[in-house]
């Protein structure tokens, strides 16, 4: 036999074997791990650096403890929003966060507020009788959150719009107002978004 004749030749793989090395397997399966790694380690390097992830920070100092809510001004001719939208957001503060609520005089911190404005119009109409069936009703509201002590801003939206609908029934000739129930729910939904935006930073 030449010896010359098989020199440089690799023996052909086995029935049933790749022909890739264990090694070359040992590699691929590390790398197929290490790619999902690479967002840890960004992140990692963002903490350290001083960043953090937004709406996830409460600005508001630990010193503050409690919350005032005092009536919101109000201009409209929807005079209950005055006391339905502070009335919604202490009820939310004391439901979701590390707040207490108290008296504005001796608060930590006071939540004042405004309602900008209010508009009112009827979308649906009964064909028999001609009353309004479905109302859209929008309204906006300004909120800052200051220390009581310093006067230091701690939370503002000079405007938060909501826009809501609500059906009116009309039973034997009857018809029932329910401005006041669509308004008092959309309070408690715009209290939610207060006091969410203000826990986390948004």
């Amino acid at each position: 036999m030449n010896p010359g004749k098989w020199a440089g030749r690799r023996p052909a793989p086995r029935a049933g074997h790749s022909g890739i090395g264990v090694g070359a397997i040992a590699a691929d399966r590390n790398n197929s791990r290490a790619w999902w790694l690479w967002p840890l380690v960004f992140l990692c390097l963002l903490a350290s650096c001083g960043y953090h992830v937004g709406g996830r920070a409460d600005l508001v100092p630990k010193t503050i403890v409690t919350i005032g809510v005092p009536a919101f001004t109000n201009p409209t001719t929807r005079y209950k929003l005055s006391d339905w939208l502070p009335e919604a957001i202490s009820k939310e503060f004391i439901a979701s966060s590390r707040f207490r609520v108290t008296d504005a005089s001796r608060a930590d911190a006071v939540l004042k507020g405004s309602v900008l404005n209010y508009t009112s119009n009827a979308t649906l109409f009964d064909q028999k009788t001609g009353l309004a069936t479905s109302v859209e009703v929008h309204f906006a509201i300004q909120v800052t959150l200051t220390e009581r002590t310093t006067g230091k801003v701690l939370f503002s939206r000079p405007r938060i719009d909501w826009t809501d609908s609500y059906e009116i029934p009309i039973q034997q000739g009857q018809y029932f107002d329910e401005s006041d129930a669509a308004l008092d729910r959309a309070s408690k939904r715009v209290a939610q978004q207060v006091v969410s935006a203000i826990l986390n930073n948004f």
